[in-house]
């Protein structure tokens, strides 16, 4: 079943990722299927598809908690990592890690999600109320 469900983590991956793109909270999206990736050149000549894995950045001065609260704030995402199983999963990601793989030189916090074979709807709902809560908490903060 690998090439079936490989297939269908790129079709999600590519929502979530093109979704993420237009969130004002967002600075930067990770993911070389993308057109708009400064890797997407190398990625098209040497690979023939796509895998689950996109990763994005907060938008400049979002506090350093902002990735845990993110986390924290999900519920159709588990707390880790995979290369392709079948679950939807979240961590923060070090931003020095980042910044090694992706010619990336932001400090603000980023989300790893693997994105797996749930309704990529469902995913996109919960990663959208999980921005809300951030932005509440950020509002609160300030208040």
């Amino acid at each position: 079943t690998l090439p079936v469900r490989l297939a269908q983590h790129q079709r999600h991956a590519t929502q979530v990722a093109e979704w993420l793109l237009d969130q004002p909270q967002v600075s930067r999206v990770f993911y070389p299927a993308l057109a708009s990736d400064p890797g997407h050149a190398l990625w098209k000549r040497d690979f023939s598809g796509a895998n689950g894995l996109v990763s994005f950045a907060f938008e400049e001065g979002v506090a350093a908690r902002a990735g845990e609260q993110f986390i924290d704030a999900l519920r159709f995402f588990g707390i880790g990592a995979s290369w392709g199983g079948y679950e939807s999963l979240a961590l923060v990601a070090a931003p020095e890690r980042v910044r090694e793989h992706s010619f990336w030189a932001g400090t603000q916090p980023v989300v790893r999600l693997h994105i797996g074979l749930e309704d990529p709807q469902d995913l996109i709902g919960d990663l959208a109320q999980a921005f809300a809560r951030v932005a509440q908490s950020a509002e609160l903060a300030m208040a």
